[in-house]
């Protein structure tokens, strides 16, 4: 059974700093490029980063690029986004995601694992 479970969310003041985990299991983790996206009322589905099998190439979206960084374990099957300079605007529910494909895809349709979410607040 495929799980992806995110931890790390919550409350922030703007300017402030989070760290979100994920930890994969039921799929071989090294082998699919994880990716995160977000969620906020009224808007699209949002890339936000990526990170390709071996954890040495990753791709963040314009509006995170600087801010946002993303990591793999692979020993622990576990990936992370580390967040900073957090702004109001990234308040969103923020999924971790796992893909098969050979490509660090910021398209959500490249990605066949999605975890629950956990919401990430930050306050101006």
């Amino acid at each position: 059974q495929v799980q992806l479970v995110e931890s790390g969310g919550g409350l922030v003041q703007a300017g402030g700093s989070l760290r979100l985990s994920c930890v994969a299991s039921g799929f071989p983790f090294s082998d699919y490029v994880m990716g995160w996206f977000r969620h906020s009322p009224g808007k699209e589905l949002e890339f936000v980063a990526s990170i390709r099998t071996s954890g040495e190439t990753t791709y963040a979206s314009d509006s995170v690029k600087g801010r946002f960084t993303i990591s793999r374990d692979n020993a622990r099957n576990t990936v992370y986004l580390q967040m900073d300079s957090l702004k109001p605007e990234d308040t969103a529910v923020y999924y971790c995601t796992a893909s098969g494909g050979l490509w660090a895809s910021d398209s959500a349709s490249a990605y066949e694992y999605w975890g629950q979410g956990t919401q990430v607040t930050a306050s101006s």
